[in-house]
């Protein structure tokens, strides 16, 4: 297998940064931001179970860590956490994140992506894949599903835009911003405060013919 990628390959990762909030993929992905919280440090030590490339044979199953993974046609690279070669050929990635077990599309959509990258390579369908959530020690299975494969695709075309454009997404302010470790950084809710002042700017000082 050849790795024949553009200069503008898209990280698996930055995947899941969108699909969580535009904003936060463009501070990470295109103005190189990054800060720690309580949720990346636990990410990070989930992480370290399988940060190290290597593999090992389990009841018959090849089970290969931290491999490096890439789709030439969508220009997409990365790393999965771990991935199970079975005897009868099928290939099952399994993601690792910290939390309880529950689901998130920003999870799904960076499974789906190493799902892709891994079918390109080997040749070989992967029609599911897990999240193993660290919390609870389960593992929750997902399928690969058409409308994954399209939000993967549609979102590597969005992130692929942005970066070409240099264009910083507007701040989302909502719920999310709460557990996000840029929020100093992005500091949505001053940016939300002078775009309503500017409208109250455009309302105050409008003039009717």
């Amino acid at each position: 297998m050849s790795q024949n990628l553009t200069d503008d390959a898209i990280a698996i990762s930055a995947l899941q940064h969108w699909m969580y909030c535009p904003r936060q993929c463009g501070l990470i992905h295109l103005e190189q931001a990054f800060a720690e919280n309580i949720h990346t440090a636990r990410g990070q030590a989930v992480h370290r179970l399988v940060d190290t490339p290597g593999y090992e044979i389990k009841a018959g199953v090849r089970v290969e860590r931290a491999l490096a993974i890439w789709h030439d046609e969508l220009g997409l690279i990365g790393k999965a956490d771990l991935v199970e070669f079975h005897p009868n050929g099928d290939i099952f990635p399994v993601e690792f994140k910290h939390g309880a077990k529950r689901q998130k599309l920003h999870d799904d959509i960076q499974l789906a992506a190493q799902a892709i990258c891994l079918e390109a390579m080997f040749k070989h369908p992967v029609p599911f894949g897990a999240i193993f959530h660290a919390s609870s020690h389960r593992r929750r299975e997902v399928e690969i599903t058409p409308s994954l494969r399209q939000l993967v695709a549609s979102t590597t075309v969005s992130i692929r835009s942005m970066l070409h454009d240099a264009k910083l997404p507007p701040p989302i302010n909502d719920s999310r911003c709460k557990e996000c470790s840029l929020k100093e950084i992005c500091q949505p809710e001053a940016i939300a405060l002078r775009a309503k002042q500017q409208q109250h700017k455009q309302t105050l000082f409008f003039v009717e013919d």
